[in-house]
């Protein structure tokens, strides 16, 4: 037996006497009663159980070989054949060992809070919109003509306000014609400035303020450049009574975002905007203000469906009369959206639809309208079905008054077919076919819209 383990073995008679010893109350304790017997058996067979349960690891250890100085006797010898083998892998490679070198200190970079020019540099982006088309028996006509190119140019100036400028090149070709306005068309190109506007959007009480040339906050779509349009030309109410393009002025726009609703309760908001009129179809030649009142509704059905209501007015006065406000314009608009969010991107139905109403008509020359009536109205409507991550097919169909004689109306039927090639490249195809209550027969034409973006603008669908 290693002499490590005798001197760690207590003999059970010195163990149990040495215990009695240390438990042995003192003398002063001893003049008092003693404890009663039962108590003093119990403490006895506790500490001997002690005792066993010592003398039960001492042997365990013994029986393994292990006390508390061989251990450490074997750690510091393994501590020591590290070192040796350490000394020796120095020998090896030539010298001692060597501390690392201390890193030297880097020259600490001042960096200030001042924008870079890069960063000042506002967004640029370009949109194209080329077409190709075919009208049976007709041979005058242009097969394929870059209708817009859109030069996009926005940038946030600061936390609070932003800008944004849209440079178009149009040129004219594939125009859908319901009813001869009096006016003189569009002839060769032009470069102009569609919208340039400046914009606060963190005002007080939930306020934004616009203030430039801007696409007018007419219902849903009017705000929509050409190349996001749904179809390849505006529904047909527009075409009669704003023209080709959307209605819009120069002016001030207000909107107020509703605090209250949200979610199933809704959510809504308002906008007043007074620009100057600035549509020839519309209000001829005057160009005294307009005042435009639009109201908005959106709700959230379910986790799939929503649904968006808007109602606008706008007046303004019609050539230079005593009246500022005698001509009307009434619009209202619904959009009804399903997209399964676990499918989204291969399934959904969009559908939008709405009515127009001008009041107060006049003749192209000036005159009250034929039949004294005062009043043209026109619908349309308009719809999607997303088919697979790509394809979606589409269709619409619109009626509409001439404003300047509403015994004549016209109606639109148009099938459409879109792949999206990615979310930069679309291509359409779409049939239109145009019929007049004033001739006989039908328009027919088959377009070939591709429409491509560069650049980070995507143009917003409000």
């Amino acid at each position: 037996m290693p002499r490590t383990a005798q001197n760690h073995r207590l003999p059970r008679g010195g163990a149990l006497a040495l215990l009695f010893a240390l438990c042995a109350p003192p003398l002063s304790a001893q003049q008092h009663p003693p404890a009663t017997p039962d108590s003093l058996r119990l403490e006895v067979q506790r500490l001997a159980a002690l005792v066993d349960s010592l003398r039960a690891e001492v042997a365990r250890l013994q029986a393994a070989g292990v006390t508390a100085t061989s251990a450490q006797t074997q750690e510091q010898d393994a501590l020591a054949k590290l070192r040796a083998a350490a000394a020796a892998a120095a020998s090896a490679g030539g010298g001692g060992v060597t501390p690392p070198p201390e890193k030297a200190a880097e020259p600490q970079e001042f960096v200030g809070r001042q924008r870079s020019l890069q960063a000042l540099n506002p967004e640029i982006s370009v949109t194209g919109d080329l077409f190709g088309q075919v009208i049976k028996g007709s041979a005058n006509h242009e097969d394929f003509f870059a209708r817009e190119f859109e030069l996009a140019i926005q940038s946030n100036l600061d936390p609070f306000s932003r800008a944004k400028v849209f440079i178009t090149r149009h040129a004219p070709g594939g125009e859908i014609t319901p009813f001869d306005t009096g006016l003189d068309g569009e002839e060769g190109t032009a470069l102009n400035v569609e919208e340039g506007y400046m914009e606060w959007v963190k005002l007080p009480l939930n306020l934004g303020l616009k203030v430039g040339l801007f696409h007018q906050q007419f219902g849903m779509l009017n705000r929509w450049h050409s190349h996001a349009y749904p179809f390849q030309s505006r529904d047909l109410p527009n075409l009669a009574f704003f023209g080709e393009e959307p209605l819009a002025g120069t002016g001030l726009s207000l909107h107020y975002l509703a605090p209250f609703g949200g979610g199933g309760a809704g959510t809504y908001e308002a906008t007043v905007e007074v620009t100057r009129s600035e549509n020839e179809l519309l209000w001829g030649t005057s160009d005294r203000p307009s005042v435009l009142v639009n109201v908005n509704g959106f709700w959230q059905l379910s986790a799939s469906t929503d649904l968006n209501l808007a109602l606008t007015r706008v007046n303004a006065s019609y050539e230079e009369t005593d009246n500022l406000f005698n001509r009307v314009v009434y619009g209202g608009e619904v959009a009804f959206t399903w997209r399964p969010p676990s499918r989204a991107s291969y399934r959904g139905f969009n559908f939008h639809g709405g009515v127009k109403v001008v009041d107060g008509l006049v003749g192209l020359d000036g005159s009250r309208s034929p039949g004294g009536r005062d009043r043209a109205k026109g619908y349309w409507t308009m719809a999607e079905l997303r088919l697979g991550y790509s394809w979606l097919a589409g269709a619409r169909y619109d009626w509409t008054e001439n404003p300047h004689d509403p015994t004549q109306t016209s109606t639109l039927f148009a099938p459409t077919l879109t792949w999206w090639q990615s979310e930069f490249v679309r291509v359409r195809a779409e049939y239109d076919l145009l019929g007049r209550s004033f001739m006989d027969g039908h328009d027919g034409r088959l377009f070939v819209q591709v429409t491509f973006s560069m650049g980070p603008h995507k143009h917003e669908t409000y």
